[in-house]
């Protein structure tokens, strides 16, 4: 009925409008896509973003190499050090105490040593003034004893020309008196072969007695060589007393140099109460107060280096494949949500996150279920935050990197701290650093 009602002139007329209706639905889709297809193909089809993306410091973990109490704190948290400022004194007192006794310690070494070197010296040139003596002495009754050996070869040879002079005139005197017995001789020459006969007696004896006191003397001199042997002996036998001493003046040396390196090690107790920055940075988790007692290793603060922040940017395994060092990127962060930083890749994670993780997965366990992972990728900002828009440790950023140029590597060169895109060299994200 309710078609019946409209006129025949109506009905054309409704269907050209909803065929201009469709026509126009239809055009704005195409257009619709068209800008959309355009869109992604000049400002998204090279380009990768994730969220899962914060600012990363390789921040330095301070604490003592000595144990102590604090004295001094000259630092707070969100304060500004530069390297090697003083973040903290420990009290020196035990520590210098060490050291004065180590020195006095080294110094009576030294003193020994000292006296070490005189015993030598005077050992030596005693033992050695003996041993001269002794070998003079020795030479002095060798000499004697070969004159006493020549004298004694004289006397010897002297005799038997006496005793031949003795057998002789014996037989002349004998001779002469048997011819004055029987008349036949004077008696002047029987007296003169008397006197010859005596006097030959008297000087063979005589030549003896001198044999008898050179054997004597040679006795004597031979017993004289002994002692002066002996006495040598003696001597060369003190001598080794000067290499005991030098080995005791090793030893103490030996004990100089140690002593020498405990006291080096009791003022480097000593320096080791002041704790200074080892980079420059704001401190951040201060943990101790006046008065604390303090441990080696204690965490006691941490310095970061907000002026060296970079960007960790965890993405999908599914969207490194054209990821390249060197790329630039894009970073919002949303503390800043009006800034962009700009930076560039400078590193890709040589594995996983979960790979690293405290709890790796056990993926042969049966239990599987595949889970996509991701990669950190490091990204260097260039130029540096500005003072007006700084970042700090753990902020949430979006991160944009660009694939367009894919020649750079995938991997930074082995043995190579900068790439041919100027990187940093990779440091520890994470550094504890003892003062």
């Amino acid at each position: 009925m309710a078609d019946a009602s409209v006129s025949p002139q109506a009905q054309p007329r409704r269907g050209r409008n909803k065929r201009i209706k469709w026509s126009w639905l239809l055009g704005a889709v195409l257009v619709g896509t068209a800008l959309i297809s355009a869109y992604w193909w000049f400002f998204m089809r090279n380009r990768v973003t994730t969220d899962d993306a914060y600012v990363k410091a390789d921040s330095a973990t301070v604490s003592t190499r000595v144990p102590g109490t604090i004295t001094r704190l000259l630092v707070d948290n969100d304060q500004f050090v530069a390297k090697g400022t003083v973040l903290l004194e420990l009290d020196p007192t035990d520590y210098q105490a060490e050291v004065d006794k180590r020195r006095a310690a080294l110094e009576r070494t030294e003193a020994d040593v000292k006296v070490s070197r005189l015993t030598v010296e005077l050992t030596d040139s005693v033992t050695q003034a003996r041993v001269e003596m002794a070998e003079a002495a020795l030479k002095s009754v060798q000499d004697k004893e070969r004159e006493a050996r020549h004298r004694l070869d004289e006397l010897q040879q002297h005799r038997a020309f006496a005793e031949a002079e003795f057998i002789q005139t014996r037989r002349d005197n004998e001779r002469y008196s048997n011819l004055h017995r029987s008349g036949a001789g004077s008696q002047q020459q029987r007296d003169k072969a008397s006197t010859a006969f005596k006097k030959a007696a008297a000087q063979l004896e005589a030549t003896e007695a001198q044999i008898a006191a050179a054997k004597a003397s040679l006795a004597a001199t031979l017993q004289d060589i002994k002692r002066a042997r002996a006495e040598l002996q003696s001597a060369l036998a003190d001598r080794l007393q000067v290499h005991v001493e030098k080995n005791r003046l090793a030893s103490l040396i030996a004990r100089r140099a140690e002593m020498q390196a405990d006291l080096q090690m009791a003022q480097l107790n000593v320096s080791y109460c002041s704790v200074a920055a080892p980079i420059a940075g704001y401190i951040a988790q201060k943990r101790i107060q006046l008065g604390d007692r303090v441990q080696p290793g204690q965490a006691l603060l941490a310095v970061v280096p907000l002026q060296a922040a970079y960007v960790e940017a965890n993405y999908k395994e599914t969207e490194l494949e054209h990821v390249r060092l060197g790329q630039p990127a894009e970073v919002r962060a949303d503390i800043y949500p009006g800034h962009v930083y700009h930076g560039k890749v400078v590193g890709i994670r040589a594995g996983t996150g979960a790979a690293f993780s405290l709890l790796p997965p056990e993926n042969a366990t049966g239990n599987w279920i595949k889970v996509v992972q991701r990669v950190p990728v490091k990204i260097e900002l260039d130029p540096r935050p500005p003072a007006e828009y700084p970042l700090r440790v753990g902020l949430s950023l979006v991160v944009t990197i660009s694939t367009a140029d894919r020649s750079g590597p995938r991997l930074i060169a082995e043995h190579t701290l900068t790439s041919s895109a100027g990187m940093l060299p990779i440091e520890s994200a994470n550094r504890s650093t003892d003062q």
